[in-house]
């Protein structure tokens, strides 16, 4: 493999992590009932 492969690979490598770290953080159940809260709150106010 040439050097541009190996470069393509880590960037393409390097892309899938940090989604998978945003998706993650984003659905984790600690934070679900932080950003749920203002959707409820709407909810109750009409």
């Amino acid at each position: 493999m040439d050097m541009a492969s190996i470069l393509y690979l880590g960037v393409t490598f390097g892309l899938f992590i940090i989604f998978v770290l945003i998706v993650r953080n984003t659905y984790r159940r600690r934070n679900k009932e932080e950003k749920e809260a203002p959707k409820y709150r709407m909810m109750n106010d009409d």
